[in-house]
C-alpha cells in the first residue's frame, strides 16, 4: 500500500547503545536502582530471566562493574545471543523453548526462593525501574528529536517497559500523541523479545490504559520486512524491529499526515544464524 507524502516515519536505532540494544537503558537503570536501595552489593549475583537482549546488557554492565551474572533464557534464543552471553562470562541456564520467557521466569523465581540472600533479582517484567528508564530518557529524546512534531508512537510489547515508559512520557508532553502497541498474533511465534499477552504471564509493569490501539503482527510479515529493509533500505535489523516497521506502515497507511516514531530494538547481526534469511 501507498503512504501519503504528508506522513513521515522515523525509527530510533537503539542498537547504537553500547550493548547493542534498547535493553541497555532498563538494565542499567535497574542495576543502579539496586545499588541505590541496597538490594545489590558485591556479594550478590545478578539473576534474571531474559530472551537475550536484557541479559546481554546485564552481562556487559556486570562485567564492567564487577558483578557476577546468572541468567535463564529459552534454549531457542539465537546462537549469537548465547555466544555473546558466554563471552561476557555469564552463568547460563537454558529453559524449555515452548515455555518462552515465562518458563525462564518461573525457574529464576525458584532459584531465588531457595537462597534469596545470594541473589539480586531485578525482575525486569515487574520492576518499575524498567519503564522509568524510558520515561527518563527515550521518551524525552523522541519528543526533542522530532522537534515536538511526533503525532504517533509505535512500539512492541515484551516486558512492556519500552512502550509503557515512552507512552507515559509522551502523553504528559502532549496528550494528543497516539500511542500504538503491537504484539505477535499467536502464542507460537518467532519474534524474540515480544510476548503474545493473551497467552503469557502479563508483566506487572504493563498498563492496559496507555495504548490507543493494539496491533497484531505475524512472524512471517516481520521476517519478510527484515529482508526488505536490508535489500531496499540498507538497514539490517532484528525481527522485532522489522515487526515495528510492519506496524508503523499499517499506521502510516491510515493517515493523511503525521509524524510516526517507532523503536528499532536491535540490529540483524544477532540473528544471522536464523533460517528465515534464506527462505
Amino acid at each position: 500500500g501507498e503512504v501519503d507524502p504528508g506522513v513521515q516515519l522515523f525509527a530510533k536505532a537503539e542498537w547504537f547503545n553500547p550493548g547493542g540494544s534498547v535493553k541497555d537503558r532498563p538494565a542499567l537503570n535497574m542495576i543502579l536502582e539496586g545499588e541505590r536501595n541496597g538490594g545489590l552489593n558485591r556479594d550478590k549475583i545478578i539473576i534474571d530471566a531474559t530472551s537475550g537482549n536484557t541479559g546481554i546488557a546485564y552481562a556487559m554492565i556486570g562485567a564492567a562493574l564487577g558483578y557476577r551474572v546468572k541468567l535463564a533464557l529459552p534454549a531457542n534464543a539465537s546462537a549469537e545471543r548465547k555466544r555473546i552471553l558466554q563471552v561476557f562470562g555469564v552463568d547460563l541456564i537454558f529453559t524449555d523453548p515452548l515455555e518462552g520467557t515465562d518458563g525462564a521466569q518461573s525457574l529464576v523465581k525458584n532459584i531465588v526462593a531457595e537462597t534469596p540472600h545470594q541473589y539480586f533479582y531485578p525482575d525486569q517484567y515487574n520492576n518499575p525501574a524498567n519503564w522509568q528508564a524510558h520515561y527518563k530518557t527515550t521518551g524525552v529524546e523522541i519528543f526533542e528529536q522530532t522537534g515536538a512534531r511526533i503525532t504517533h508512537f509505535v512500539a512492541g510489547l515484551g516486558t512492556t517497559g519500552t512502550f509503557v515508559g515512552i507512552a507515559r512520557r509522551l502523553k504528559e508532553l502532549n496528550p494528543g500523541i497516539q500511542c500504538i502497541s503491537f504484539q505477535p498474533d499467536s502464542p507460537l511465534h518467532g519474534l524474540e523479545g515480544l510476548k503474545h499477552l493473551a497467552t503469557a504471564l502479563v508483566p506487572g509493569i504493563y498498563d492496559t490504559k496507555l495504548a490507543d490501539e493494539n496491533l497484531e503482527i505475524s512472524t512471517e510479515e516481520a521476517h519478510l520486512m527484515s529482508k526488505r529493509l536490508a535489500k531496499e533500505e540498507g538497514l539490517l535489523v532484528g525481527p522485532s524491529s522489522a515487526a515495528a516497521m510492519v506496524a508503523s506502515m499499517r499506521v502510516a497507511q491510515s493517515l493523511h499526515e503525521g509524524t510516526i516514531v517507532t523503536i528499532f530494538a536491535d540490529d540483524g547481526t544477532r540473528y544471522l544464524s536464523e533460517k528465515f534469511w534464506d527462505s
